[in-house]
């Protein structure tokens, strides 16, 4: 059975807010991994930095417990992300394209593809990058 990871991305506000990411990984049908974090905050993060951050540490993840060797499907609610790693979108921004290599490093040679879902496909990945948002913002609010 093939491999799915589910990735999501938030910065609020947009742009220059607090970045964060969740994924969810299955294999088989079956969570083996949910993971969310914080990226940064400021001046340059956007919502497609936080995207791209979640595909990256994703598939940095599923690489290093050999998910990856057969068929891997990415699956994300932003359509712009989605269709610029299938190759249908051009890359403009000089901070998305930095994502790009790395993402081509980790998924050469390998079985993966990328498929746009709607958002309600994505609320597990939605969850966790809301969550880590939420985390974050309590943080600081408690010092």
């Amino acid at each position: 059975m093939a491999t799915e990871i589910f990735f999501d991305g938030l910065c609020e506000p947009q742009p220059g807010g607090i970045g964060t990411y969740g994924y969810v990984i299955y294999s088989g049908g079956e969570k083996i991994r949910e993971h969310c974090g914080f990226i940064g905050k400021g001046k340059g993060m956007t919502n497609n930095i936080a995207e791209y951050t979640a595909v990256v540490e994703a598939l940095k993840w599923a690489q290093a417990h050999g998910l990856l060797k057969g068929e891997a499907i990415i699956k994300g609610d932003s359509q712009l992300v989605i269709r610029q790693l299938q190759g249908s979108y051009r890359i403009k921004s000089k901070t998305s394209k930095k994502f790009f290599p790395v993402i081509s490093k980790i998924t050469a040679g390998e079985n993966v593809r990328y498929e746009w879902v709607p958002r309600e496909e994505n609320s597990e990945a939605d969850c966790l990058s809301k969550r880590a948002h939420e985390d974050y913002a309590m943080k600081m609010v408690r010092g």
